[in-house]
């Protein structure tokens, strides 16, 4: 079942790194919604995923070794909060772009930039 996890995870992550290359800023919006994702798995693959057992530690135990791990499940509870709200930001940030300057180009948004001048 791991095994499984880890193709899913490869296939995000590539799918994710295809579309942030693009030139297209609607497209990276979505790559950086898939490497959310894909982290977030990853991080849930990383705390066991075979046992039923609840994280409750016995009296006069010292730890636990066959139950879950609670703390990744946490940790992809607090990254779905900060990826929902890069993504609101950043879809905030290209609605503005687009409004002050007209294109969703990348290579269009170059206006802080100055041009360079040929031939010195």
């Amino acid at each position: 079942m791991e095994t499984l996890y880890a193709l899913s995870f490869g296939a995000l992550l590539a799918a994710a790194l295809y579309l942030l290359m693009s030139r297209q800023l609607l497209r990276m919006v979505l790559g950086l919604l898939l490497l959310g994702n894909a982290v977030n798995l990853a991080i849930f693959v990383a705390g066991r995923l075979s046992s039923n057992t609840p994280p409750l530690v016995p009296e006069g135990a010292l730890g636990i070794a066959t139950s879950a791990n609670p703390l990744p499940q946490a940790l992809i509870l607090t990254a779905i909060v900060i990826s929902f709200s890069l993504v609101a930001y950043t879809v905030v940030l290209f609605e503005r772009a687009h409004r002050a300057l007209g294109t969703l180009d990348p290579d269009a948004m170059r206006e802080a930039e100055p041009r360079a001048e040929h031939g010195t």
